[in-house]
């Protein structure tokens, strides 16, 4: 007899689950490396695992919270500027207890107190501390937020394609309706709002209401920056659609261009003036785990509401309270990340040269990435302007698509794992993501160190046009 948790007795949604950045490739990515292969992998935006060092105050800061006994050492001055001391002090100061204690299931009031004067000065409009939530990452606050506003399976979600499989995994598991509306990659990944029309009337012709709008903004994995006007028509249409918007804003610091610099959606909903600023329900995350921090495996972030009504929002507390508390340390590392050393203190300059030194680098390896991949055979990429991250469409001949088809496979997934089996390079196939038909990408991303960088573009390039040779007819296939 089938006992509870055998396979086939498990929750459907449970299997209808995928998260394809944590799949197949880093799967066999992880098998090779077992048996001795390298492998890098950039599959994941996982800036330490690739080299990036961690910025210098924010661990001064909380190594002394997490061994406060430090502080009372008379010689801790020899081993940490003056201004970390004291903002240990000051953190510590905001615990019941210290970072062994649990916070306030919201996250600790003085440090939500720091977020909402981040986010003043960021957008020049205040915000209340009380509807930010400080959580285990942006991922959980994006888990709970979905959580709150999926109802069943007739309730829909729209998610940009390309999407970021955090959303279609957790809609999934909710048991909600993913409604994709796709970005134009020949207007370097823009929104449409006539294709955001067609996908909302086609899912309300089969039944689904559409409750909420994601935009991932700078984009993943696509890279592209919204301008205002593009935020503008958004917003203007979730306000006449009666959808909650949601923000994804985690790649804020990640901007490789100066025409589109970042702005938040909360910003515009702000500027456009009533009704709209007081009427159109946004929900916006953020983390420590992007831009030049790269602290992924803290596990800090946070959301904030903006004209959410009190009873929905405690309702999202009680919720959060079944976890008891996000991570204390993680939470301190948001407070540093929006409240960071300043002009004039001692670990300004040092910050600031850590953190600067971390962008341009970056902003160098876009461009690097960019123009090795568009040096390639049947291979195109748009810049990216913000993130961290290319994706590259592959123009695989149809002997590639046939060769995958015998194997098993989806032919990109095919791509990705003869390129990891020769090269050790772990991407993440295109259809992990969403892409139209017959259409195929992948994604990497643009964070192995700048020095490594030729190399394995080198690598990427001698594979791909091997690959190509292979199974091309060189009866006029074209790059385009």
């Amino acid at each position: 007899m089938a006992k509870a948790m055998d396979y086939e007795n498990l929750n459907e949604n449970v299997k209808k689950c995928q998260y394809a950045v944590r799949g197949e490739l880093y799967l066999r990515a992880s098998e090779l490396q077992k048996e001795g292969k390298k492998i890098i992998f950039t599959n994941v935006g996982n800036p330490h695992a690739l080299g990036q060092k961690p910025l210098t105050f924010p661990r001064q800061v909380v190594a002394l919270c997490q061994a406060p006994f430090m502080l009372d050492d008379p010689n801790v001055g020899l081993l940490f500027p003056a201004d970390a001391i004291a903002k240990a002090k000051h953190y510590l100061s905001l615990t019941s207890g210290g970072l062994g204690a649990y916070s306030d299931s919201r996250g600790l009031p003085g440090v939500r107190k720091e977020v909402a004067e981040f986010i003043e000065r960021r957008d020049g409009y205040p915000s209340d501390p009380e509807l930010i939530f400080l959580t285990d990452g942006a991922s959980k606050g994006v888990m709970q937020i979905l959580n709150t506003i999926i109802r069943g399976s007739s309730d829909g979600i729209l998610v940009p394609v390309p999407q970021y499989p955090l959303y279609s995994a957790t809609i999934a598991l909710l048991g909600g309706s993913l409604v994709p509306y796709y970005l134009e990659e020949t207007a370097n990944w823009g929104l449409d709002i006539v294709n955001l029309r067609q996908s909302v009337a086609q899912a309300r012709s089969q039944g689904i209401t559409v409750r909420a709008m994601v935009i991932i903004n700078p984009g993943n994995p696509t890279g592209q920056c919204l301008s205002e006007a593009n935020l503008k028509e958004i917003l203007n249409f979730c306000y006449q659609n009666n959808v909650v918007l949601l923000g994804d804003e985690v790649y804020q610091q990640n901007i490789y261009q100066d025409e589109r610099p970042f702005i938040s959606a909360r910003k515009v909903l702000m500027d456009m003036g009533a009704p709209i600023n007081k009427e159109l329900q946004l929900v916006s995350f953020h983390t420590v785990s992007k831009g030049y921090w790269g602290e992924c495996g803290q596990r800090g972030g946070y959301f904030e509401m903006t004209n959410i009504p009190p009873k929905a929002v405690e309702e999202i507390y009680k919720v959060a309270s079944i976890a008891l508390s996000p991570n204390v340390p993680a939470q301190i590392f948001m407070g540093l990340m929006v409240n960071p050393p300043k002009p004039g203190d001692i670990s300004y300059e040092r910050f600031i040269r850590e953190s600067k030194g971390i962008l341009e680098s970056l902003r160098r390896r876009a461009q690097l990435m960019t123009d090795g991949f568009n040096s390639c055979r049947n291979v195109v990429c748009n810049f990216t302007e913000g993130a961290m991250y290319s994706f590259p469409q592959i123009r695989l001949p149809p002997k590639a698509i046939e060769a995958a088809q015998k194997a098993g496979k989806v032919a990109d997934v095919y791509y990705c794992l003869k390129l990891l089996e020769a090269t050790g390079i772990s991407t993440v196939p295109g259809s992990g993501f969403g892409q139209k038909e017959g259409v195929f990408h992948l994604r990497t991303t643009i964070l192995p160190a700048e020095e490594d960088m030729p190399a394995i573009m080198d690598s990427f390039k001698k594979f791909n046009d091997e690959f190509m040779e292979q199974y091309e007819d060189h009866k006029g296939y074209s790059r385009m």
